[in-house]
């Protein structure tokens, strides 16, 4: 029996198609059956999660407790807090930085433009050593402070490459119609390039604001005062350590199972990205390709 002819290439027989569905459905299950068991186990009752031995995929009943438990104290509170903070102030610095550096080398006549490239692409060939980047902030007197996980991560040279590329393809003649009428480069940078860089500065944005998210090294040698660590080394001690919660820190007598308080937590952490995604997810493809391209 002769094959399905679509746009000139014979289709996939049947039996293909089962297989590559079969394929498919087993990696989206790895994908989505750990997610759900997170969920599941950190809204499960304490009794179904002894059970079960920690992981629980179906719950019999629906219980809060280990969230009342993980905010009553403060701690998860206070970290998610900082998270958030170092999260939107890091990425609307970085994506300045980065855009106003990506801008300068995109355009011809900037005198630096290929000592300056040439410095960008050696730090992203060449990165510095722990030690060394530690003793820098040091020196800078951001130890113990929440600028020491804005400041050293502040600009990425694989995201100001991609904005150079992009701003490169931009026409030249809204560039030139905009010096004729009078307007120099920062107005011209604010009021021409970014209108049109929307796509591509939310996909920068959603990587910036994710490496901000899930820091947790850069915490861990720089914060001593733990009631300045954002949630990300919270969920480290919590959850890689096996740390217990005690009654008094979460402001409870009874304490639901840790494996629920784990779970809880991975949950608090993963639900502001998956929360922001959905809203950049229509300019991802978008931004970035576009730039990728010529013509």
């Amino acid at each position: 029996m002769s094959r399905r002819i679509v746009n000139g290439v014979p289709a996939p027989s049947w039996p293909m198609r089962v297989a590559k569905g079969v394929v498919l459905a087993v990696f989206c299950a790895a994908v989505v059956v750990p997610f759900v068991g997170v969920v599941a186990t950190s809204v499960a009752p304490d009794r179904q999660i002894n059970e079960a031995g920690g992981l629980v995929l179906i719950p019999h009943s629906i219980s809060l407790d280990a969230y009342r438990s993980l905010f009553a104290g403060g701690v998860v509170t206070r970290a998610l807090l900082i998270s958030v903070l170092v999260t939107v102030v890091g990425t609307l610095l970085s994506l300045t930085v980065s855009g106003l550096l990506a801008y300068a080398l995109s355009r011809p006549g900037f005198v630096a433009r290929r000592p300056l490239l040439l410095i960008v692409l050696f730090s992203m060939l060449f990165t510095p050593g722990m030690i060394p980047l530690y003793l820098v902030v040091k020196q800078a007197g951001l130890l113990n402070s929440i600028w020491a996980l804005i400041v050293p991560t502040m600009v990425n040279a694989f995201n100001v490459i991609v904005l150079r590329a992009f701003f490169a393809n931009l026409p030249g003649e809204l560039i030139e119609s905009a010096r004729i009428d009078g307007a120099g480069e920062l107005r011209t940078f604010t009021r021409i390039v970014l209108p049109l860089s929307k796509a591509v500065l939310s996909v920068i944005g959603l990587f910036y604001a994710v490496s901000y998210w899930n820091a947790f090294f850069a915490a861990l040698l720089y914060l001593d005062d733990s009631r300045l660590w954002p949630l990300q080394l919270v969920l480290r001690t919590y959850v890689i350590n096996d740390t217990q919660l005690g009654s008094a820190e979460l402001g409870t007598e009874r304490l639901p199972p840790q494996a629920a308080i784990q779970m809880a937590i991975l949950v608090v952490s993963i639900v502001p990205i998956l929360l922001v995604y959905p809203f950049l997810q229509r300019h991802f493809t978008k931004g970035v390709l576009t730039g990728a391209v010529k013509g």
